[in-house]
């Protein structure tokens, strides 16, 4: 009896740590094969990726992934959890790829990025650099310029 007893309780044990599910940090990306969000681009360049961690309706940890931090702050803006505080954005760092809590990066403008917004991550401040909430309006404010241009370039303006 007591070999059956050890025996549920190693089931029971590897049913309880099988499901155990990363609720924190950033995902491993498989680059070339995972898309953005937002835009569906593949995710290529290991320099300007971004991940968002949030809780769905059924408190399960869900990781959508971006190209550009650009498209994970627009497509972030409406969600009801964007300001949650178990929400987590993650940048890839300009250089090294690995990967910073968006928060907590400085962005140098001028980059090169995916999606045209212009900001590298990176961890040290600079004069040039912005702090996150800075990025976010600069992210805004290309968008803006963005919906402008194309509106105007088809007439509709």
């Amino acid at each position: 009896m007591s070999i059956i007893k050890s025996l549920f309780a190693l089931l029971l044990s590897l049913l309880l740590f099988g499901c155990n599910q990363q609720t924190s940090g950033a995902v491993d990306v498989h680059w070339d094969r995972d898309s953005c969000e937002r835009c569906r681009m593949l995710l290529s360049d290991r320099y300007f990726s971004a991940q968002v961690r949030y809780s769905d309706a059924q408190q399960r940890s869900q990781v959508k992934l971006f190209d550009d931090i650009g498209c994970a702050v627009i497509w972030l803006k409406d969600k009801p959890w964007s300001d949650a505080s178990n929400t987590e954005i993650w940048v890839t760092e300009e250089g090294s790829g690995r990967w910073l809590n968006a928060h907590r990066a400085y962005y140098r403008q001028g980059a090169r990025s995916p999606m045209g917004y212009g900001l590298a991550a990176v961890t040290t401040a600079t004069t040039d650099t912005l702090d996150y909430h800075a990025a976010v309006a600069h992210i805004f404010s290309r968008e803006a310029e963005y919906a402008n241009h194309s509106t105007h370039a088809v007439g509709m303006k």
